[in-house]
């Protein structure tokens, strides 16, 4: 049954004119929740329903509107199925509750804590109080996700090293302590540079931001630093690699070569970041949380347009499904309530499956994972016959490589990959055929 004959039922019916106005919409709703068509005769069960009151729940739905989607569909078993069954005067009846609960119960409270966390978002309780502090500590200085796991982590294992109750506020311990913890993972624990410089920022971090505690010099062994080249393909290799690709691995794959772009930068590419007109890809928050404008590779314009009308299509059924939501940076969802429902702001590489945002717990689509295009790219490299390992990076190196070939300025190669020292850029110099003159072995003369 249609929803324009399910509201000429409700008329005939006798009910009220929120009913008429509201009702139809839901019923709606619950048609694409069972992917039928609202033109079906839609079947109304217990657990169903429960399913679908539980998805708009997980997408933020008020309990005052899930008890109007609720009465809906008690509305349309009587009017249309013209049954009692199944009954569902428990679960309206519960509904009833939490959304006097919310009005009334707790509306001081959620009003005094609104800012906090719509700041900071949701924080397990069942961690150790210092990790919870951590965790704050990052969101307000909004330090990203990654950053945030990769300190607490660190934090714990420091904990742990020293055998420290979680609820040690950590007075007797200092940089005698850090200096033991970083010298154990370079001689015993043999991990990279990187990896101790990251612990000891997470110790840093914690020692100045939370404990506000400065630590003195931390004379540790340091792990060494090796200075490698990296892995550039050739022209004819790259072309081989893409060549083995297809459909959206494809289309990133030519992003990450054509334009430059890091892994993640090319994951969080929203709809309106692309610039047909212009011809450009602006990038937001990059590496340092710097944006910048990096090219539009015309080869791949015919696979990104085909890419956005994909997302307009999915965020259109998700919307219709109550969703069609999206994370936005820092305070955007708060200054602009609605942004987060507009196209424009979408993902470009939409995940297939809505996943709970681990900060604030609000289920949303998100970007696909980072591991998706690794796979891709690894089974294509070995059916081009690369034997060298191909990484997502290696496709940005070949970028500038290859733009220094044919004799772009270095600069310009600079600013499209977002280097802040032009230092940084001159590593690809190293790894040119010609590095600044013609240079042949002499045993090919």
């Amino acid at each position: 049954m249609s929803v324009y004959e399910f509201s000429r039922f409700l008329v005939r019916a006798d009910v009220g004119e929120k009913g008429q106005k509201w009702f139809p919409g839901w019923v709606g709703k619950y048609a694409v929740f069972l992917k039928k068509s609202r033109s079906d005769r839609l079947a109304v069960d217990r657990q169903t329903v429960i399913e679908f009151l539980r998805s708009l729940r997980d997408t933020s739905v008020p309990a005052w509107q899930r008890l109007q989607a609720a009465s809906a569909i008690e509305c349309y078993r009587d009017v249309v199925l013209c049954s009692a069954e199944p009954v569902l005067n428990d679960i309206t009846q519960k509904l009833k509750e939490i959304s006097d609960h919310e009005r009334n119960g707790h509306k001081g409270a959620a009003t005094d804590d609104r800012a906090t966390t719509e700041l900071i978002g949701l924080i397990d309780p069942n961690e150790p109080p210092m990790i919870q502090q951590l965790r704050r500590e990052c969101r307000l200085m909004h330090y990203s996700y990654r950053t945030e796991k990769a300190y607490a982590g660190w934090v714990e294992r420091f904990m742990r090293r020293f055998s420290l109750d979680p609820a040690n506020t950590l007075i007797a311990v200092g940089e005698h302590e850090v200096k033991t913890f970083l010298t154990e993972l370079a001689v015993e624990g043999h991990v990279s540079s990187s990896t101790q410089n990251q612990a000891f920022s997470g110790l840093l971090f914690l020692f100045q931001k939370v404990l506000k505690r400065k630590l003195q010099f931390v004379d540790a062994i340091r792990a060494n630093r090796p200075r490698r080249l990296p892995v550039v393909l050739s022209q004819d290799e790259t072309r081989r690699l893409l060549d083995e690709l297809s459909g959206r691995d494809k289309l990133m794959a030519q992003l990450l070569y054509g334009a430059g772009l890091r892994l993640m930068e090319c994951l969080r590419l929203r709809v309106k970041d692309v610039s047909f007109d212009l011809g450009q890809i602006i990038v937001r928050e990059g590496k340092g949380d710097k944006d910048r404008i990096t090219v539009l590779p015309c080869l791949a314009c015919e696979g990104l347009q085909r890419q956005i009308d994909l997302v307009k299509r999915l965020h259109e059924d998700d919307v219709q499904a109550g969703g069609g939501r999206v994370w936005l940076p820092n305070a955007l969802a708060k200054k602009y309530p609605n942004a987060d429902l507009e196209f424009g702001w979408q993902f470009l590489f939409p995940a297939h499956k809505l996943s709970r945002d681990p900060r604030s717990g609000i289920v949303r689509r998100h970007h696909i994972h980072e591991s998706v295009l690794a796979v891709a790219l690894k089974k294509a490299a070995r059916k081009a016959r690369i034997s060298r390992p191909v990484t997502s990076h290696s496709l940005r190196h070949s970028f500038a490589t290859h733009l220094l070939e044919t004799g772009s300025d270095i600069r310009t190669v600079q600013d499209l990959l977002g280097h802040a020292d032009v230092s940084t850029t001159m590593i690809y110099t190293h790894v040119l055929n010609r590095p600044g003159i013609a240079v042949r072995s002499p045993l090919d003369r």
